[in-house]
């Protein structure tokens, strides 16, 4: 019997392997759901409203073909996926947008949002997406890559699932630098989790939050993993002051294996 694989992504206290992380990372969601939003929206004075609507602009014109076909992973409570709705047609040949997530009680309130907006709910894992190869236009995924028991095996099952051009974004916190980058570390490990146990009862998700921001590879090692995943025109745009950023990428018409094999040769593009 083989040994279990070592979380090569996301590490809640107590994981040991990929499947124990995305126990723990299921669970915590789940148990939050019924107050993420209000805390999200407290934690982030509101402006994680302005990262989802210039992520779906970034996008529009694929979200403006009525017969894209769009999936948004790890949809959570389902305002990115309200953000992409913005720019979809209205119009009885526009295909639903795919919105998917593995937290059931997460997945149960986004569906109360958009279900009668043009999108369709679907529990899934990320990891194993009950998707055909080549058949997805765009994938975008707002602050769940992070999350994922494996940063790798995510990006090759999005590299699987979408069509040679298709589009991947990726929208996730990040660590800013300088002074800037020192007070936000403040707020993000001493304040952030003292407001959560305040107005959620524990403070175990709200720390798990930054240790996983600092687990999470630096723009410039994201960049080389998605280009070694069979990603090209991989670019970052950091947003407001680093504190976020989108990674965009295209889906090379290669495949995966032989984009690997000529990784080393790219760059990443950051663009400010």
């Amino acid at each position: 019997m083989s040994s279990p694989t070592p979380a090569s992504g996301a590490q809640p206290a107590g994981a040991q392997d990929e499947q124990s992380a995305a126990r723990s990372v299921r669970a915590m969601f789940n148990s939050i759901a019924p107050k993420y939003d209000l805390l999200n929206h407290i934690l982030s004075a509101n402006i994680d409203r302005l990262w989802w609507r210039r992520t779906a602009r970034r996008f529009r014109t694929t979200l403006a073909q009525p017969t894209a076909v769009v999936v948004d992973l790890c949809c959570g409570t389902g305002d990115m996926t309200m953000a992409l709705l913005r720019h979809r047609p209205q119009s009885p040949q526009t295909h639903p947008i795919l919105a998917i997530d593995f937290a059931h009680e997460m997945l149960r309130r986004g569906a109360d949002k958009f279900r009668s907006h043009g999108a369709v709910a679907i529990e899934a894992d990320a990891l194993h997406l009950p998707l055909p190869d080549a058949s997805v236009d765009l994938i975008t995924t707002a602050f769940g890559f992070r999350n994922l028991a494996s940063y790798d095996g995510g990006l090759r099952e999005f590299a699987r699932v979408l069509r040679p051009g298709g589009q991947l974004g990726i929208l996730d916190f990040s660590e800013p630098d300088g002074l800037f980058g020192r007070l936000y570390q403040f707020y993000f490990r001493r304040i952030l989790p003292a407001i959560g146990r305040l107005l959620y009862g524990q403070a175990g998700p709200y720390e798990y939050l930054p240790d996983s921001v600092h687990r999470f590879p630096a723009p410039a090692q994201m960049l080389a993993m998605m280009q070694a995943a069979g990603f090209r025109q991989c670019q970052w745009k950091p947003y407001s002051f680093g504190i976020a950023g989108l990674f965009t990428a295209v889906r090379s018409t290669a495949d995966a294996a032989d984009d690997a094999d000529t990784a080393a040769s790219h760059t990443g593009q950051f663009h400010p």
